[in-house]
């Protein structure tokens, strides 16, 4: 069987999901949430997926922790940087050698609950391109367990940000995105940003090709452990918001495989 034959528009043969983590020393705070993945990809992919953990340049032989509780794994893969180049890159290497013909990626602490991508996949199947789970939707169930000032200073980056770059979504940096998987990989493909900021880029991205971007409330237990300091990264922050406002005049045209939409605005 080659890969020109096709089932229902799709090539036979390759995953429906492709499940991106990135992770930097998370060789404590990832297996559980790996646990639950399969378990649940199991019995809703029929092996029809992929999990693939980016290892961003950590010092804890993530890699060879996972390689000895998962031997038979056969749709986990894992692939590493030699330095820590940030969470934007780590996503973009694993988007870039996904398979699926959806994409998601989600952070490694388990915050968002893996059965949560059945919310993300209805929109897609309802036509999204993108489908971001959001925790400031009236409807979003989130485990307050976050301190207030981390809280607010979050809404107040996500306010910032969309008055900037002109982002119709509220939650700009919730950690568990889907895409299309041409989507994916064509605004992967053009993104430059290898930071947290990344998410800001790729929404920028959606919204000037004419990408149809659905934002879904989803259930979020913030998990203790965050390296981000809104605080400590203020500047480049400021920089980066500076750097993608600029950028939106010279953003590349889409791929001829992702298409605008009419009714994407």
């Amino acid at each position: 069987m080659t890969n020109d034959q096709k089932q229902n528009g799709e090539p036979i043969g390759l995953p429906l999901l492709s499940l991106i983590v990135p992770a930097l020393n998370e060789s404590v705070r990832l297996p559980p949430y790996l646990r639950t993945i399969r378990d649940y990809c199991e019995q809703k992919f029929d092996g029809g997926y992929e999990v693939i953990v980016v290892d961003d340049g950590g010092d804890d032989d993530l890699p060879g922790v996972l390689s000895r509780l998962w031997p038979d794994w056969p749709q986990l893969r894992v692939s590493r940087h030699q330095c820590n180049r940030g969470k934007g890159a780590a996503v973009r290497t694993g988007v870039g050698c996904s398979r699926g013909r959806l994409v998601l990626f989600a952070d490694a602490d388990g915050a968002a609950p893996i059965d949560q991508e059945a919310r993300l996949r209805a929109a897609i199947d309802d036509g999204a391109d993108v489908a971001i789970g959001s925790r400031l939707l009236p409807s979003a169930e989130v485990g307050c367990t976050r301190p207030w000032h981390r809280r607010l200073a979050g809404r107040l980056f996500a306010a910032v940000a969309r008055r900037a770059l002109g982002l119709p979504v509220r939650d700009t940096q919730c950690g568990f995105k889907m895409f299309r998987g041409e989507a994916a990989r064509a605004l992967f493909g053009a993104s430059c940003e290898d930071g947290f900021l990344f998410d800001l880029e790729l929404l920028m991205l959606a919204n000037t090709w004419g990408l149809r971007v659905a934002e879904v409330p989803i259930v979020w237990r913030e998990q203790p452990g965050s390296r981000l300091s809104f605080a400590r990264e203020c500047v480049k922050i400021v920089k980066g918001l500076r750097r993608l406002r600029w950028r939106r005049a010279s953003l590349p045209c889409p791929p001829p495989d992702v298409p605008r939409r009419a009714d994407s605005r």
